[in-house]
């Protein structure tokens, strides 16, 4: 059975029908990642009604600048709850604008910070800031982390995975003019891979510009498999070892 890493299904309009069908899908449990203090309660709630559904608790760079103390105490005092496994998404975002740099530095670290105080994982969002954010993650002596969504090339990815941390692989993997993604799908020791959706984002061939759901995992397995010219059955079983031992689940 395979596991979406990552999957904002409190976007969807019926997260419920989503989770039903992933599992129909053979995707036996999803990670939900927050993006704003706004999702807490929501997830945590989808949580709470089924069994495979886990949080992560975390303030996106793009809200960045709603985080506050308060915000922090929030994540701290509901990181207590058996379903939360870990501080996400988090991180650093380039991509529309560079002139709160400084303010996405400080709330990454401040919520590195909050990780390392609950002993739980990060889940690292890194667009156009690979620099920064690998320099950020070394300098706070991160030791469990997942950067998702990967968008780096197989030189980052080893120096990521050098330092021990997780890739996690989604729909990207599956657009034929996706090279880069490709060649670290082939290149990365399968004892460091995870997969995702990142949904409802970037749904796989053939269901791209679509909504995307936890249901399309397989696609982007089976993606992997022929990429690394190896079984189906390979990838679920080691993406889920991955996922289980880096989440606790």
């Amino acid at each position: 059975m395979l596991i979406d890493t990552h999957a904002h299904i409190n976007m969807l309009e019926n997260p419920e029908l989503a989770i039903i069908e992933a599992k129909d899908a053979g995707v036996s449990q999803i990670i939900i990642p927050s993006a704003s203090e706004d999702d807490f309660e929501k997830i945590l709630d989808l949580c709470h009604r089924f069994e495979d559904v886990y949080a992560l608790l975390g303030v996106h760079p793009e809200d960045c600048e709603k985080f506050d103390n308060n915000t922090a105490k929030k994540i701290i005092e509901l990181a207590k709850d058996e379903k939360v496994k870990g501080i996400g998404e988090i991180g650093l975002d380039y991509h529309y604008t560079k002139e709160n740099k400084e303010i996405q530095k400080r709330v990454f670290i401040t919520q590195i910070e909050i990780a390392k105080m609950l002993d739980l994982p990060i889940v690292v969002h890194d667009r156009e800031a690979h620099f920064d954010t690998l320099e950020i993650l070394k300098e706070y002596k991160v030791k469990k982390a997942v950067l998702h969504c990967f968008s780096g090339s197989v030189e980052f990815m080893k120096q990521c995975c050098a330092l021990g941390y997780k890739i996690a692989i989604g729909g990207v993997v599956t657009f034929k003019n996706a090279k880069e993604i490709k060649e670290v799908a082939k290149e990365i020791d399968i004892n460091d891979l995870m997969l995702e959706t990142d949904c409802p984002f970037l749904a796989p061939h053939p269901f791209r510009g679509m909504e995307n759901s936890p249901k399309y995992v397989p696609f982007i397995a089976k993606e992997i498999a022929n990429l690394r010219e190896i079984s189906y059955d390979n990838i679920v079983i080691n993406t889920t070892k991955n996922a289980k031992e880096f989440f606790n689940i």
